[in-house]
């Protein structure tokens, strides 16, 4: 017959990481979507095209933003506003008996140049929206011409220099590229937490102690013949204390613990308590804090009576002498001093 607790804690650190693993896959193939059907590449690889090349073409094969050489352009006369800035420059330039509008930023322009021989810019494409309209109204019945006379020989696309907004884009590609990155090594790392528990961190933080890997194959030993004390979540073994939750998973050896402690977190919805749960804390040796939220106040006192009896030189309770002892025992920690302080407030 097999036994329950073989192999517990690794198939429960295993567990952990396989569930784990979702997440950062899920995002890899959002990123990989948001790559395929957005102009994400373009922003910071801008598509280098013609002054003759289709701007409606360009922008259904999705190379919104692209780099492009005019010359012989002219100022129109209008800028675009925002938020009473002047965001843009409308110029016009003639190609093919085609007029293409190209609005520059107010450096390119020098603020409205009357005309510029040739300019080198990156930009967009952006298709035609209410504030483009209304400057072409306004050209047209400056032109004494109708609004559909100067779209017949527009196209229903302009080129916007301030549109391509490159720190913005930058930011957000930067942004693109190391979430993924974090994601992919997320991804890595749980694998390799899969496959050699001990490498994990509930387990990698006992390397203070000793081997992790010889430290994990005893306190599986140790579970899987006889617990001496066992709680939903919370074990007691001859050498260690292990805690395998929904929180997490943590197990220390006994003669490293030198404080143990409980407080309770009162749990309300607006003015309405509804239950208290209580939070089990241990101190170790070399700098080692382990938490036990959300558990019933009889099995944590179960707990404390337990490995107070087994190691005699355990601090119980927290209180200040407790507190400057193990201080003490540790040495000076700023951390720990903001633990402390975080935990009192709470208290």
């Amino acid at each position: 017959m097999t036994n329950q607790f073989d192999h517990y804690i690794s198939n429960s650190i295993k567990k952990l990481y396989r569930q784990k693993l979702c997440s950062p896959i899920l995002y890899l193939l959002l990123l990989i979507i948001l790559w395929l059907y957005l102009p994400i590449s373009s922003i910071l690889f801008p598509t280098a095209v013609n002054a003759g090349d289709s701007l409606s073409e360009l922008y259904r094969s999705g190379d919104h933003y692209i780099r492009i050489t005019l010359t012989d352009l002219k100022f129109t006369g209008y800028t675009q506003e925002v938020l009473g800035q002047t965001r843009g420059y409308y110029y016009y330039v003639m190609q093919d008996n085609t007029c293409h509008f190209v609005l520059l930023s107010p450096r390119t322009s020098e603020e409205g140049l009357p005309d510029i021989d040739r300019v080198t810019i990156n930009a967009k494409i952006q298709k035609s929206k209410p504030s483009y309209q209304d400057f072409l109204d306004k050209l047209s019945a400056d032109l004494h011409w109708t609004s559909s006379g100067i779209r017949s020989f527009s196209p229903d696309y302009y080129i916007s220099e301030p549109g391509f907004r490159y720190g913005f884009s930058m930011f957000l590609m930067l942004l693109y590229i190391a979430t993924g990155i974090y994601a992919l090594l997320s991804i890595v790392l749980y694998l390799i937490y899969i496959r050699f528990p001990w490498l994990a961190p509930p387990c990698k933080q006992l390397q203070r102690f000793g081997s992790p890997k010889k430290l994990l194959a005893q306190a599986e030993e140790e579970l899987a013949t006889l617990p001496q004390l066992a709680t939903e979540d919370m074990f007691i073994t001859e050498h260690f204390f292990i805690e395998i939750s929904t929180n997490g998973i943590a197990f220390v050896p006994i003669q490293e613990i030198i404080w143990i402690y409980k407080h309770s977190t009162l749990h309300k919805i607006f003015w309405y308590h509804f239950s208290i749960s209580y939070t089990m804390c241990i101190s170790a040796r070399k700098k080692l804090y382990i938490q036990c939220p959300k558990n019933q106040k009889s099995d944590i006192d179960g707990i404390i009576d337990y490995l107070a009896e087994a190691n005699h030189d355990i601090l119980v309770g927290f209180n200040e002498k407790n507190r400057q002892k193990v201080h003490e025992i540790q040495g000076s920690s700023i951390h720990f001093d903001k633990l402390i302080a975080l935990l009192n407030k709470r208290i």
